[in-house]
């Protein structure tokens, strides 16, 4: 006896290839699963996105990061899940206590981590602005100061042209196009979006601030 099978090619294109074998009379149909990762797809489109692991390339960044699941180092002791081995080799520190904190009980990830935990503790700020000498206890944030000397702005607004070199600076800015009125008092019912408002008022209407 023989059978026709169609054997999906490919799903996105709807193309069917045929081809005939012989059926034993005790063979039954079975259902089976396609999964969309075993499927080639077959055209040209340019695949600029690499998975690092196994070299494979996709068309999207969204499919890159579906793809980059099949490959994430699950955490034994938690349900996170991380992208290397050694990425959750650090993270394992946290559940061992390697790098434990003695003022604190705070577990880090690693020697670097807690030497940056504990200058919360002893106030010691390494690092220092070359224009201003202001200090700062991370690197990170001496870099987010150093903008206010370079001129960098990286914060932009949507609404309008204007852009600002701190994160904080661009919020306060959106309450112009929010209307937001932050600034109030129990015993006043007015609100002001600026702090200065808030304190004009209570000189002028209740007496306070002399």
């Amino acid at each position: 006896m023989s059978v026709v099978y169609y054997v999906l090619c490919c799903v996105s294109a709807g193309c069917f290839t045929e081809f005939d074998a012989e059926a034993d009379s005790t063979d039954k149909c079975q259902p089976f699963e396609i999964k969309t990762e075993d499927i080639t797809e077959h055209d040209d489109k340019p695949r600029p996105y690499l998975c690092t692991v196994c070299d494979k390339r996709f068309t999207s960044k969204k499919r890159l990061n579906v793809h980059r699941r099949i490959h994430m180092y699950p955490c034994s002791e938690c349900e996170k899940s991380f992208s290397s081995q050694s990425t959750l080799s650090g993270h394992k520190n946290i559940h061992t206590g390697k790098y434990k904190c003695t003022e604190c009980g705070k577990c880090c990830q690693s020697s670097t981590d807690l030497a940056r935990h504990r200058r919360s503790h002893s106030g010691e700020k390494p690092f220092e602005c070359s224009v201003c000498s202001k200090r700062f206890t991370q690197a990170g944030h001496l870099v987010v100061h150093s903008r206010i000397h370079s001129g960098e702005k990286l914060y932009k607004c949507h609404m309008c042209d204007k852009a600002f070199s701190r994160s904080g600076h661009l919020n306060r800015h959106m309450r112009v196009h929010s209307g937001e009125k932050p600034y109030t008092r129990r015993q006043c019912s007015e609100r002001f979006t600026w702090q200065y408002q808030l304190e004009t008022h209570m000189l002028k209407s209740h007496c306070e601030g002399n």
